[in-house]
């Protein structure tokens, strides 16, 4: 019986320790680490660039983040050069991946100029649209306008996916409407994140990835069906057999 007490006080602490080392695990996220390392650039976007799952009885999850981040100009102290990265796979708990589960490739967190700190989900980019700084609204044949980056910031338009759309004043509208009540914004129409239009044509890997999970799952679910099915069979085939020799 103490050996018994003793193994059972030893499995609660260990239960108890790896409990607490979870929790002290989720209190912080990959994106909280890059936040406090790119918080040292005047102006930063972090985008959530791809994201996946791996595992059926016991899944992790992984986020990919693409960078965006401005330093000072080496040659001029008043310019900023604009460079990205990726930071490959990282683990992220599993609370935290369903929360972001509807951004993929869509900005997460993001640092202006004026130091501000903003965990605003919107278009990568889009802090940027209607800043004289950056760019000019400019008017097509039809009478909309649309914006225009500086060809000096053709780097950045580039590294946020941006070449070839025109955002509209629209847009753009719609845009400040929703970060002013903090709310996600998907584009106009629903454009980006996980179920938008552009996000399928940028992150094909995401969605072959999915599909072929689907089809693994449905693959495994048919399977065990069958060989559930057959058992069943077997089972009733012995049961009558059993009962006719019986007469």
């Amino acid at each position: 019986m103490n050996l018994f007490r003793y193994y059972l006080i030893f499995f609660l602490l260990v239960v108890v320790g790896a409990a607490i080392s979870m929790s002290g695990c989720g209190s912080s996220t990959p994106l909280d680490r890059l936040k406090s390392e790119l918080n040292q650039y005047p102006e930063y976007t972090i985008v959530l660039q791809d994201m996946k799952q791996d595992g059926a009885i016991f899944p992790k999850y992984f986020h990919n983040y693409k960078l965006i981040y401005a330093e000072p100009d080496a040659q001029n102290a008043d310019s900023l050069v604009y460079l990205s990265s990726q930071t490959g796979w990282q683990e992220v708990p599993e609370d935290f991946y369903k929360e972001n589960q509807n951004y993929l490739g869509m900005t997460l967190a993001s640092k202006t100029r004026d130091g501000k700190v903003s965990e605003d989900k919107f278009p990568p980019g889009y802090q940027y649209i209607g800043n004289p700084q950056y760019g000019q609204w400019r008017q097509n044949s039809d009478g909309t306008s649309f914006w225009e980056f500086y060809g000096k910031y053709a780097m950045m338009r580039d590294a946020f996916g941006l070449i070839g759309s025109l955002i509209s004043r629209n847009d753009y509208d719609d845009y400040r409407s929703y970060r002013r009540s903090s709310q996600p914004f998907f584009g106009s129409p629903r454009q980006y994140g996980t179920f938008g239009s552009k996000t399928q044509q940028a992150a094909p890997s995401f969605f072959e990835r999915k599909k072929a999970q689907q089809q693994e799952q449905r693959s495994s679910f048919l399977s065990k069906f069958k060989s559930r099915v057959s058992r069943g069979t077997q089972s009733t085939f012995r049961s009558r057999s059993s009962g006719s020799f019986g007469k």
